[in-house]
């Protein structure tokens, strides 16, 4: 009856696991890697040697190298004159009319004599409209530059309250000036040269974003001297803002009271300007200048000097300042084009045109390389002058060309009108213009709701440019964002997943309720590739999530083996002390004997297996390793793989890898992973192809040697 008994379980449990192979079934075939390879017809990929290319030589290549590097000489000869000319004319106009105050009131943002950033508005413009790739942005001078720039030349060359004195420093701030801006244009070449483009992707918008709003916040502080007819100390360096914010709040009553209200008078119309513009915008061709009628207000102002009336020759910049500025002109050279970039991008989206980023930095590096001949101070794009543009029907940089030669005018025959700038109206013209930058607080609100691994890149850089000033601020933030990807990736989302219902879709049984897992299957996925950084979390993770303590099981498996042979030694030199005392036999007995002990042998049951040894056996026979996430494997992936096969084939559980892509596959045989004990026949299409093959082949079990049959 016994024996019965157990043939009918037996029974029972083969035709519980014939049922689950019916319900597991393909209408295809099962793919295993080599399977789909001898299918496809796969074969690696070619690999494009580009440094080939860039060496080769040919009439051909020369011209698309010329049309390449000025793609001036491509839109231009095919431009719609009738279509886009007058449009380009009025915007070109429009942003001129603007850029002639921001220009000036810029320039007293980086420390420089205001006709310095006139000189910023019209060489960089023009190299931008003969190498630029954008067609709406609008470069020149803006806040966030002038404020770094202005911060170097507050370190370097501080101010004095002496006249003669004060005439030394401005000469020595415009070489200053002068010589970054032709620093930073030589790393923005340089990097565009070799395809560097790629570096702003290391710039995320909450970062971007995070930064423009703290440096507008010190644009603002830096302003405030101005409103209030204040003199200050000069402070450098970190926690320099809260130096400045204290001594302005401390010397409040000393303020000038002429001076505050023309800042007042003056900020309150440029602000209801700027509304009726936004209101009037469809019936105005061109927008009110606020900004130009507003500087003709009288108040404190600079004292110019002819140099209105002239463009300056050409000159060298000072190697010997080089050392000094390194830092600085990199951290302006990689934040100016971010700007410009991310501006660029969004106005060519939405224009359906593309902008080549490599070439951009080409482009604005050759603006504030030969600016800086001619003492300009480093540019970039400005938001809202790029806004003008396009919304006052600019098509092309013929715009920008416009304005910079309005510009020319202004430097050459209308200077009169603007010999004496009243500084309080100048801060008032910047602080309106910081409206946009200021509003990107709201970003708090939206990224607690969104995302708040970006919030905390906002305002971890927000809180280190406060407090570190521009330049460290950056590096800080940079290096922050850097690091929270990699915590990202370490900690990725790891799940166990079962089959929907009448599906072959596998998903996360933890979220979905109607996910079952499949008996004697167990399917792991990690939503993050395995690198050096998080391979061992990997492992780790897997073992907790089977519900199996591996390592102990092995540790057990490997004692109870050891002391097995340690029995079996002791139990052979019995059996010779035994024979020893027996005397001497034929060898014809012995032989006979040998016979025997190998019939015992073939028939004892194999006593290594964990059911032999006493010990728990896994309720899974076959583990699958959705490896769909993967982008690369490095070493210690390999090596994390390897031991994981092993590792579960030491407690009886057959390993399956599914859903590589090509590229992961090639990476694992130039690694030689694959070997006799690992084959691509234990690498699957999908999921499901591995699970029907692992239910079809079962490792282990009481049922496995009928199934298999």
């Amino acid at each position: 009856t016994g024996l019965s008994e157990n043939v009918q379980v037996q029974l029972s449990a083969t035709q519980a696991m014939e049922l689950q192979r019916r319900d597991y079934r393909m209408e295809r075939p099962l793919l295993n890697q080599e399977q789909l390879e001898e299918l496809g017809h796969w074969s690696s990929a070619p690999r494009t040697r580009q440094w080939r290319i860039w060496f080769q030589c040919s009439h051909a290549r020369a011209r698309a190298l010329l049309l390449q590097r000025l793609p001036v000489l491509v839109w231009l000869p095919r431009y719609p004159v009738r279509d886009w000319l007058l449009g380009d004319l009025l915007s070109g106009l429009s942003v001129a009319i603007m850029q002639l105050p921001q220009g000036l009131a810029y320039a007293l943002l980086a420390g420089l004599p205001p006709v310095y950033g006139l000189y910023s508005s019209f060489y960089p413009v023009f190299i931008y409209f003969l190498f630029g790739t954008s067609r709406h942005i609008s470069v020149g001078t803006f806040a966030i530059m002038s404020v770094m720039v202005g911060s170097v030349t507050e370190s370097l060359a501080p101010a004095t309250n002496s006249t003669v004195n004060e005439t030394t420093t401005d000469a020595a701030r415009v070489q200053l000036a002068s010589t970054l801006s032709v620093l930073v244009g030589l790393f923005q070449v340089g990097l565009g040269l070799v395809h560097f483009g790629f570096v702003v992707t290391y710039l995320s918008e909450p970062l971007v974003r995070g930064y423009t709003t703290a440096a507008s916040v010190q644009v603002f502080v830096s302003q405030l001297k101005y409103v209030f007819g204040l003199q200050l100390n000069s402070y450098s360096g970190p926690l320099s803002l809260i130096y400045t914010v204290l001594e302005v709040c401390w010397k409040l009553p000393q303020s000038v009271v002429g001076t505050v209200v023309t800042a007042v008078v003056a900020g309150v119309v440029l602000v209801m300007v700027k509304l009726l513009n936004d209101k009037l915008q469809r019936h105005l061709p061109v927008p009110i200048p606020g900004e130009l009628l507003t500087v003709r207000v009288p108040g404190p102002s600079f004292g110019l000097t002819d140099a209105f009336h002239r463009l300056v020759a050409p000159v060298a910049p000072s190697p010997q300042l080089f050392a000094k500025l390194v830092g600085n002109a990199f951290a302006i050279a990689v934040v100016g084009f971010a700007i410009a970039i991310s501006l660029g991008k969004i106005f060519a989206l939405r224009h359906g045109y593309r902008v080549d980023s490599n070439q951009e930095l080409v482009a604005l590096g050759l603006s504030n390389l030969i600016g800086g001949i001619f003492q300009c101070f480093p540019v970039s794009c400005s938001m809202s002058r790029s806004l003008v543009q396009e919304s006052a029907g600019g098509n092309t940089q013929v715009a920008g060309a416009v304005s910079s030669l309005f510009i020319l005018l202004v430097i050459l025959k209308l200077g009169e009108l603007f010999k004496d700038l009243p500084k309080a109206v100048l801060a008032a013209t910047i602080i309106v213009n910081l409206k946009g930058m200021l509003m990107q607080f709201a970003d708090v609100c939206s990224l607690w709701k969104a995302n708040r691994a970006d919030l905390l890149i906002w305002l971890v850089t927000f809180v280190a440019t406060i407090l570190l000033n521009l330049d460290l601020g950056l590096a800080v933030a940079i290096v922050f964002s850097l690091l929270l990807l990699v915590v990202r990736t370490q900690l990725p989302h790891y799940s166990v997943l079962g089959r929907l219902p009448d599906t072959d879709i596998y998903r996360d049984v933890a979220e979905y309720s109607e996910a079952k897992e499949v008996p004697g299957v167990k399917i792991f996925r990690s939503s993050a590739t395995v690198y050096f950084a998080n391979a061992e979390l990997y492992s780790d993770a897997l073992k907790q999530r089977c519900g199996v303590d591996v390592d102990h099981l092995i540790s057990r498996k490997k004692k109870l083996l050891k002391k097995q042979e340690k029995l079996k030694l002791k139990q052979l030199q019995k059996e010779k002390q035994l024979l020893k005392q027996a005397g001497p036999r034929y060898p014809g007995d012995k032989l006979e004997d040998t016979a025997a002990n190998g019939q015992e042998d073939a028939k004892a049951p194999d006593m290594s297996t964990l059911k032999a040894l006493g010990l728990p056996q896994p309720d899974f026979h076959s583990l699958v390793l959705d490896l769909g996430a993967l982008s690369f494997v490095d070493t210690v992936c390999l090596k994390s793989l390897k031991n994981i096969f092993h590792d579960f084939r030491e407690i009886e559980v057959e390993v399956y890898m599914a859903a590589c892509h090509s590229p992961v596959v090639a990476q694992l045989e130039a690694g030689h992973f694959f070997d006799a004990s690992i084959t691509k026949k234990h690498l699957f299409a999908s999921v499901h192809d591995a699970v029907t093959f692992a239910l079809q082949h079962p490792r282990s079990g009481p049922d496995s040697a009928v199934l298999v049959s």
